[in-house]
């Protein structure tokens, strides 16, 4: 007999609601700011990695779209001038996506409401230790269920031949 009220069921479920649930809080500050929930995850990417950039692949991986669903991203973003793409100089197959200045202004002009609404539905909800705890757990499934989601990262343990080896899309 199959037992419905099993807490891995449960804990799918909660996990399922509380990103629905978050998206649509978070999302108000994005569309204002004209990013939607990819434009923002790429450029914010972006920002966070060495250099304000990123190679096309890693940028895939690190986001789970196929090759050309980041190229189409990155097009996009392009022409709102929020990246641009610089050739790799070692690999001529390769090219990186770059945040522009005008990224950085669109980015600066939206993380203070979007941490603040993180804060209020989110993180501010939990104390110190649930946080960092949450912070440890999630990780350690982010890294078995999504191991190229820190591709081209400084401390990346997997480079981006791992990630292709390990059935990436890109």
């Amino acid at each position: 007999m199959t037992n419905f009220d099993d807490p891995r069921l449960t804990a799918v479920g909660l996990l399922t609601e509380v990103h629905s649930g978050l998206m649509s809080r978070l999302q108000p500050a994005l569309s204002a700011s004209g990013l939607s929930d990819v434009d923002f995850e790429t450029v914010i990417r972006l920002a966070r990695s060495p250099r304000q950039r990123l190679r096309m692949s890693d940028l895939a991986a690190q986001t789970q779209l196929s090759t050309s669903g980041v190229t189409r991203v990155v097009d996009r973003l392009e022409r709102e001038g929020l990246v641009r793409r610089e050739a790799c100089p070692s690999d001529r197959r390769a090219s990186y996506a770059v945040l522009t200045e005008a990224g950085q202004e669109r980015l600066a002009s939206v993380v203070p409401q979007h941490v603040s609404d993180i804060e209020e539905w989110f993180t501010g909800l939990l104390g110190a230790d649930e946080l960092e705890t949450l912070l440890a757990s999630l990780r350690k499934i982010r890294d078995v269920v999504r191991p190229c989601a820190t591709a081209g990262a400084h401390n990346d343990p997997l480079g981006s031949q791992s990630c292709s080896e390990l059935g990436h899309r890109a």
